[in-house]
């Protein structure tokens, strides 16, 4: 069974690991086996703890929470290592020399492979509540979408029914005298499909969300609209805002009573109806930056909600398709995507899926089988839906038409 999982994130300098800690030790005073994954320096201070080396190897914080750090120079060391050992035959034919562990530097993007393979070691270790403290928002939402991206890119480079060719690798392979790449490259991709799947798994579970954190103001509020529209477009289900390190009132201090003023602007404007957050929660400015469990439960900051009021909330398919044959001529695929602006967006066919861009986001969404056999002929953002139009190419649907299939 798979934990209840919350990823944190929100701007940069939010609090975003305070608000991980806090949910993580929140969560423990629920009585759950909590596992707090960060890749943040800051984390040990926070927690008045060391976090362990990596998810296989957790350090208990305190009763019921143990926490992690993401190891992405280890893993990346480890992977390289691994796929230069089950190269070994290619790399001698070439007679390329082999890397040592000692030279190998970590490139950019490898901490995203290593949070997922960290994802895919906690989900099998039977924790209660996994909370995941992920990077800023611009790079936090598409790290959640990657496995399904890396997915669709093994399918179109090694698909499947190429794969029937490794029964003939044997004889090949006597013949040439030596072992074809391509055995262990699909063995290797097989691996990896496994991984990323396990990971997209634990991500797209009725019963994981994401945890928004946030300093009130005006600078976070064109933030959070665009991350309201990445949620949208990657089916992610949010469960809380936080508005973190709210100023108390300061009657005599112009200055503070000012900050604060605007604070409080900021949060009513998030409660809103209009806002759509499901939750609005407040921790207060204790005055220095939180330090130890301590700390972390003086900010009172609620456990996530539980597995199953999560199912409910994520139950329903968030696009459906309306069928407007009858009155028009055509079907309309409907998209929520609260936050979107129509100047940031940009939708293209290509064979049978959509390339989906709402601002920095990008989404490739197959269409449904009935959607293939149409052309698209328009779409229009209103009230926050984008929807499609659809018109059956008449060379490709049934001859009783579309209420015959």
């Amino acid at each position: 069974m798979s934990p209840r999982t919350v990823f944190v994130t929100g701007p940069g300098g939010a609090g975003r690991t305070t608000v991980a800690a806090a949910t993580a030790l929140a969560a423990t005073r629920r009585g759950d086996r909590t596992l707090l994954l960060t890749a943040d320096p800051a984390a040990e201070p926070v927690l008045g703890a060391a976090p362990g080396p990596d998810a296989a190897h957790p350090a208990r914080v305190t009763d019921g929470l143990w926490a992690a750090r993401v190891d992405s120079a280890g893993h990346f060391r480890t992977e390289l290592l691994a796929l230069q050992e089950r190269a070994t035959p290619a790399l001698d034919l070439l007679g390329a020399p082999r890397l040592r562990g000692e030279e190998l530097t970590e490139l950019p993007g490898s901490d995203s492979f290593a949070l997922l393979h960290a994802l895919r070691t906690a989900a099998d270790a039977g924790w209660d509540v996994l909370v995941v403290d992920l990077p800023p928002l611009p790079a936090a939402l598409p790290l959640l979408a990657l496995p399904e991206a890396l997915r669709r890119y093994l399918r179109r480079l090694l698909p499947p029914q190429r794969q029937a060719a490794r029964a003939l690798h044997p004889m090949m392979a006597q013949l040439a005298g030596v072992p074809l790449p391509s055995r262990w490259l699909y063995e290797t991709a097989g691996r990896k499909d496994a991984e990323l799947a396990a990971a997209q798994a634990l991500i797209e579970d009725p019963a994981t969300s994401v945890r928004l954190v946030a300093e009130p103001g005006h600078a976070a509020d064109e933030a959070l609209r665009t991350a309201r529209a990445g949620l949208a477009l990657y089916g992610l289900r949010a469960d809380a805002l936080v508005a973190n390190r709210v100023l108390p009132p300061a009657d005599g201090h112009p200055w503070l009573a000012a900050a604060g003023r605007l604070q409080r602007e900021s949060v009513a404007a998030w409660r809103e109806p209009a806002a759509a957050w499901p939750a609005v929660h407040e921790l207060p400015h204790l005055g220095r930056d939180p330090r130890g469990a301590g700390d972390l439960d003086a900010l009172g900051l609620p456990a996530p909600d539980d597995a199953g009021a999560a199912g409910e909330a994520r139950a329903a398919e968030p696009w459906w398709v309306e069928d407007r044959i009858a009155a028009d001529g055509l079907l309309v695929w409907c998209l929520p995507l609260p936050g979107a602006v129509k100047s940031e967006l940009n939708l293209v066919r290509r064979e049978h899926e959509l390339v989906l861009t709402v601002g920095p986001f990008r989404r490739i969404v197959p269409l449904a089988p009935a959607l293939r056999r149409c052309t698209v002929s328009g779409a229009a953002l209103t009230e926050g839906v984008l929807r499609i139009r659809f018109a059956p190419d008449p060379g490709l649907w049934p001859k009783d038409g579309p209420a015959g299939t």
